[in-house]
């Protein structure tokens, strides 16, 4: 079995594979050890996550929660310093989610897998050949060579929202923007730091989203509307005019919002840039493939359901592939059986994930939405995201 990606999807298939008997697992990686080192900002995984981790891998579970923050508080105010929401995650969730730096989180997931690594290796092709083999070849970036595998039994796809695998055996994914830039930002803090869970602030559809992360860092996503069909305007890519968006009309702001618009003029050299975007579902893009991940549906990270949702897909995964072991049947069956249970949980999270976005484009009424997120609907939403996950039989 190949896969593409060592990312939280292609880490946890390898990881919980490894020691399987009757399959071998190779994880192609074209970033080196070094560049994952200094992979930069951080992530929140939903309760979700760490609930089908627990339930499929729970090693692997306990050592992520182990070293990380845990999330259990989303809290929504406006930078004037107006509270909208303070949810309790145990009102809608059976267990917290966990807040973590990338490099960390690479780290964790990574650092048991040993050689089934080959980091440096960039897929270059994959295909069907005329007699039916599925193969591959890949660029060994730290020894200059290119590499070859044949006859292979499943290839999975975990390369990411551009993913060659998905190209190669569907055409290119076009993406949906949905006229939001997102930028992000890691920043070290001092005890004086007023952030800790999540949380989020709003001025007019402006949010700041914001959350402490392991050694004393801070993480920060702020948003602002633009254009669908236009990038990120390079005019808003200063300091005096991207935290002017945050700024109250009247009165100064709270002394979280404050302290995160100080934050944006003293590192906005560093901020990493991006327009929200999703694109099409697509699970099985040809026989014994199988996408997972941003490879598999690529979604706007409203919820902070991207990570989780491939630590969802990895599991089930892992749970498909013992199961095909255990009952003498070809890993040629697995994807079927993976986006069986995987596509209408995948769909509802995709949609759920664009409507949440609501108050976050042109126009939209922060405190109206926000309300309308604490009424029964979106609660019971927010249940059935964060506990209807697949667990063992």
């Amino acid at each position: 079995m190949l896969v593409a990606g060592c990312g939280i999807a292609g880490s946890l298939i390898a990881a919980g594979l490894r020691d399987e008997p009757g399959v071998e697992v190779t994880c192609l990686e074209k970033a080196t050890t070094v560049d994952h080192a200094d992979a930069g900002t951080g992530v929140n995984i939903g309760p979700n996550g760490i609930k089908s981790l627990s339930g499929f891998m729970p090693e692997q579970a306990d050592a992520l929660v182990k070293a990380s923050l845990p999330w259990k508080r989303w809290t929504i105010a406006l930078t004037s310093g107006e509270d909208l929401m303070d949810l309790d995650l145990s009102e809608v969730a059976d267990n917290d989610g966990i807040r973590i730096r990338w490099a960390e989180l690479y780290a964790l997931l990574r650092g048991p897998l040993g050689d089934g690594v080959r980091y440096g290796a960039e897929l270059e092709s994959c295909g069907i050949a005329g007699d039916g083999r599925l193969t591959a070849t890949w660029r060994d970036r730290t020894a200059d060579a290119v590499e070859r595998a044949e006859d292979i039994d499943l290839l999975i796809g975990g390369d990411g929202r551009y993913s060659k695998v998905r190209t190669a055996f569907s055409g290119d994914n076009p993406p949906m923007f949905l006229g939001v830039c997102l930028y992000r930002l890691l920043f070290p803090v001092g005890p004086d730091c007023p952030i800790d869970d999540y949380g989020q602030w709003f001025n007019g559809p402006n949010r700041l989203l914001a959350y402490r992360v392991p050694g004393d860092f801070v993480y920060l996503a702020g948003s602002f509307p633009i254009p669908a069909d236009s990038g990120v305007p390079d005019a808003m890519k200063n300091a005096e005019a991207l935290t002017a968006v945050y700024r109250p009309a009247t009165g100064t702001p709270s002394r979280e919002a404050g302290f995160l618009i100080g934050a944006i003029e003293r590192h906005c050299d560093s901020i990493h840039w991006a327009r929200l975007q999703e694109a099409s579902i697509l699970f099985r893009p040809a026989e014994r493939v199988l996408l997972v991940g941003d490879a598999a549906h690529p979604m706007v990270p409203t919820l902070g359901q991207g990570a989780t949702q491939a630590m969802e897909d990895a599991c089930v995964v892992v749970d498909e592939v013992r199961r095909a072991l255990r009952e003498d049947r070809s890993l040629a069956s697995v994807p079927a059986a993976v986006e069986q249970r995987r596509a209408e949980r995948v769909r509802f999270v995709v949609d759920f994930s664009r409507d949440a976005t609501d108050t976050m484009l042109a126009g939209a009424d922060p405190h109206a939405g926000t309300l309308e997120k604490r009424d029964p609907p979106f609660q019971e939403k927010l249940k059935r995201l964060y506990r209807d996950v697949a667990m063992p039989g």
